[in-house]
Formats: structure tokens, C-alpha cells, sequence
């Protein structure tokens, strides 16, 4: 299975900053040390101004890369600007890209970071500064479009614990991508935008109710849409060790909500490229563990992908 990284370029931030950016290299080196045999660990490129203009405005792109960007829009990012955030920025969108590429061809594919879905086409937000898995989407409908001369359906399945506003604004009104969030129904953001599908969780939720909207969700994608791509951020923040989640999902919870997922696209021989998205641990190690988890689980379904009948 590719997994797709840019863990070596650090966002600068200041001393006491909430973000947890050491996550992305303690997930690399977990997964170097734990599934060494079951994944390839690919840099990922930078995500050029032409597919970010796929989804983000000129300006905004602009304004972003030269630092001109004005600093109200900044600190709804919630970074300080600097040429190692664009260039991070950057490579998140290009990780989860060759992460579509690569599901296409071997069936499961991973970015480490990723799941920037609060930013929207002119402004980021909510430590978002562009949306990859927008910018992901329209290019494997542009590539998949001129390649195959077919329309790409992707479907994005949210699970991160907080709505993802940017990207259901992105593709409102969009039949071609269906946008499916479970989040908080009192957490971030609060101003929330409509997705094709929500579903609104509320505090304190547990696995088995979590689960069972889970169930319902997929049943509803199923019938309503005909993907032939699916993004799913695999957010680490439902878990009830997380100090912004406000959910109570455990350890077995996660690792369900992962299998169904993973168990839904390969019933319907769908391609998964998937993505990190939040978790803000009280301890940073039960996040990384999530994530750990998850990879573990899509790593057995890659496993199936390559031992299928062909």
C-alpha cells in the first residue's frame, strides 16, 4: 500500500501553539517500525498552482504563496504564514493526489496528514490552508475525463469530528461529488455548512450509536449515489481521549468505524484513498495510535486488493 508523506516539512510554530504537528513524524516512524512489509512510504510532491485552481480562487492561491494574504484570513487559519507553511500546505494536497492515483491502480492508497476540509475556495480556516481532498477530486475527474473520456463520481466520507464545511460549500449544488460528514453536532465549526449528507452526533456519543448512524449513512450514500472513487478522512478526534472531540468513541470503536468503511468500498470494488485529518489527543500518542490502527486495517484491505481474482 502507498503512503504518501511530507512529514520532513515542519510548519514553524510557536512555543505552546495547540496544533500537534509532531504527529505526522511519530505516525511515519510507527508505521516504518510496525507495517514495514505492507506499505511503500512515497514523498509526496507539491501540488502545483493549476491544481489548486481547480478549487481555490487565484487570489487566494496568490495571496497564500507570496504572503500578501490579509491577516484576518489568517488567523482563522489559525497558523502564522511562513514559506515552510505554503510549502507543507503544499504537499499535504499533493500526498492525497497521489494517493487517488495510487488507489486507482492498487485498490487502497494513504496520505499521512491530509483532510483539510475547512478550507474553502477563497479562505482557509480551522488549521485548513487548502482543501486536498476538493483539489484531489476535481483532478481525477479532469484525469480519469481525459484518459478514459468517462465522468468520475467521487464520493468524500467525512469522519472527522468536526464538520467539513469547506469542502461541502466547494461542491455545493455538485451532483458529481457527494459529500457525507458525521461530526459533532455542538463542536467546530459552529456556523455549519450543508453537505450532501449530514449527520449530527451529540455529545458524548459511544461507539454503538456512533455505529449505527455510520450504518445508516452508507446505506443512504448507497442508495442516492454511484461513486467510482472514494476519499474518506479517518479523523483520530471521535476518540474519546480527545481534548476537542467531545465524542466517546474507544479504541474497538475506531477500528470498527475504519473496517465498515474499507468494508463498504470493497464490497462495491470502489478505490479508497484516505486521509489523516484531525486528532488532538490529550496525550499525542493515543492519537497517533488511531491512526496507527487505521492503517493497520486499510493495509489488510490493500492486501485483498492485490490477492483478488483479476
Amino acid at each position: 500500500m502507498q503512503v504518501h508523506y511530507a512529514t520532513q516539512f515542519v510548519l514553524p510554530l510557536p512555543p505552546g501553539h495547540r496544533f500537534p504537528m509532531a504527529k505526522y513524524q511519530m505516525l511515519r516512524d510507527r508505521l516504518a517500525d510496525e507495517l514495514p512489509g505492507a506499505i511503500q512510504l512515497r514523498q509526496a510532491p507539491p501540488a502545483t498552482d493549476g491544481e489548486l485552481a481547480l478549487v481555490h480562487t487565484p487570489a487566494y492561491i496568490g495571496a497564500i504563496s507570496d504572503g500578501s494574504v490579509d491577516a484576518q484570513v489568517m488567523r482563522e487559519i489559525g497558523f502564522p504564514w511562513s514559506e515552510a507553511m505554503v510549502e507543507r500546505a503544499r504537499r499535504s494536497v499533493g500526498a492525497t493526489i497521489s494517493a487517488c492515483r495510487a488507489a486507482f491502480a492498487e485498490g487502497v492508497a494513504a496520505n499521512i496528514a491530509g483532510g483539510t476540509h475547512h478550507a474553502y475556495a477563497h479562505k482557509g480556516g480551522g488549521f485548513c490552508v487548502f482543501n486536498d481532498a476538493a483539489v484531489a477530486a476535481r483532478l481525477m475527474q479532469a484525469e480519469r475525463l481525459r484518459t478514459r473520456g468517462k465522468p468520475l463520481k467521487v464520493a468524500i466520507v467525512d469522519l472527522d469530528v468536526h464538520q467539513g464545511n469547506g469542502t461541502a460549500h466547494v461542491f455545493r449544488g455538485d451532483d458529481s461529488v457527494f459529500t457525507l460528514s458525521l461530526h459533532g453536532q455542538k463542536n467546530f465549526p459552529f456556523r455549519k455548512e450543508a453537505s450532501d449528507l449530514d449527520v449530527d452526533l451529540p455529545d458524548g456519543c459511544g461507539d454503538d450509536e456512533y455505529l449505527h448512524a455510520l450504518d445508516q449513512a452508507l446505506e443512504e450514500l448507497d442508495r442516492r449515489f454511484d461513486p467510482g472513487l472514494v476519499i474518506y478522512l479517518a479523523g483520530a478526534d471521535p476518540h474519546e481521549g480527545d481534548r476537542l472531540g467531545r465524542l466517546k468513541l474507544t479504541w474497538d470503536g475506531l477500528e470498527a468505524r475504519d473496517r465498515r468503511v474499507f468494508e463498504w468500498a470493497w464490497q462495491r470494488e470502489l478505490p479508497v484513498a484516505f486521509a489523516m485529518a484531525g486528532g488532538y489527543g490529550t496525550r499525542i500518542e493515543d492519537t497517533v495510535q488511531v491512526q496507527v490502527n487505521t492503517f493497520k486495517v486499510a493495509a489488510q484491505y490493500a492486501a485483498r486488493w492485490q490477492n483478488r481474482p483479476r
